[in-house]
């Protein structure tokens, strides 16, 4: 497989730190930017692993297919690593998933399969699944079962974590897709600090951990409608509901107040981070992600305005 394009992989991780402080609250939470990924989301980690192991392993082939269930920002990032090592790549999409996502995926190269899901991600999987029964071509990089996606978190994304806080960390707060970044970065911190708290962050409107039945969320990429196996192996303290409409204000405030153009998970994350700080108290590290991009979500509801039209910019007539 080719070598010379590849320069792309080398820039995934080793993501920046960020302290924001949020002077309504007297609040200061550490925030880590893996919107800053080459394809703009945390998902790049695991493209990379799972291929760059698989190549390596003999699994691929020069004729392979990889083939993957997506939401969105993992078959983006599969469609970047994949373009990078010369690798022909399929998505499957549900067809709910916003444009943006389907147009970037397009623009890698890969191909799309959109399939009426109605937001159930477990008929993509299954799909996938099928596929790759019929053909031996396709290679299944299995994000939501593959070890290799917690493992990479504890070992590259948790480490770093470890190496940019400075003093012990007292809570760390993710949403789940997968779970493994959840998991793997959590035990990672566990090792380090026992007394850490890892929570969860999940949908109000689709609390599975809080025994909820399913319900439609804006919040795109997590909760996906079941518990992930990957998240079983997450050492988890607890687990928080934010509504959509939350977690989109506060992704408008990260847009404005500090000019971090991410998503509402991203939002989400913060809202939560948040709420942990002001019950630890003065001096506590709460370390949260801010997972990808926004633009991947403008023809979402986040850029669309609210009844009470507090998302409109203020514009000067002149």
């Amino acid at each position: 497989m080719r070598k010379d394009t590849r320069a792309v992989i080398g820039l995934i991780g080793n993501t920046p730190m960020l302290k924001l402080y949020f002077q309504d609250r007297g609040i200061t939470i550490y925030a880590k930017c893996e919107f800053i990924n080459p394809s703009g989301s945390i998902k790049d980690r695991f493209a990379a692993r799972v291929l760059l192991d698989a190549e390596q392993r003999g699994l691929l082939k020069p004729d392979s297919i990889v083939l993957e269930c997506s939401s969105g920002n993992t078959g983006i990032a599969l469609s970047m690593v994949g373009a990078a090592m010369g690798y022909r790549v399929m998505i499957l999409m549900d067809s709910i998933a916003s444009r943006e996502r389907r147009q970037l995926i397009h623009q890698l190269g890969a191909e799309l399969i959109t399939f009426e899901g109605d937001g159930r991600y477990q008929v993509g999987i299954e799909k996938s699944k099928q596929m790759a029964a019929t053909d031996s071509r396709y290679f299944l990089p299995r994000q939501f079962e593959n070890p290799l996606n917690l493992q990479d978190h504890e070992q590259s994304t948790g480490q770093e974590i470890l190496r940019q806080i400075p003093g012990r960390i007292d809570a760390f707060v993710n949403g789940y897709g997968t779970g493994a970044t959840l998991a793997g970065c959590g035990i990672a911190i566990k090792k380090r600090y026992p007394t850490a708290k890892i929570i969860a962050m999940e949908p109000a409107e689709q609390a599975l951990l809080a025994g909820e039945y399913p319900y439609c969320h804006q919040i795109e990429g997590v909760a996906d409608g079941f518990i992930p196996e990957l998240l079983h192996g997450a050492p988890l303290d607890g687990h928080v509901k934010v509504a959509s409409a939350d977690a989109m204000a506060m992704t408008r405030r990260l847009h404005r107040e500090f000019g971090l153009l991410v998503g509402t998970s991203s939002g989400a994350n913060v809202t939560v981070a948040l709420q942990l700080a002001s019950e630890l108290g003065p001096g506590a590290n709460v370390v949260t992600l801010l997972c990808d991009r926004a633009e991947r979500y403008f023809s979402t509801q986040l850029f669309h305005e609210p009844e009470d039209g507090s998302a409109v910019p203020k514009t000067a007539v002149v």
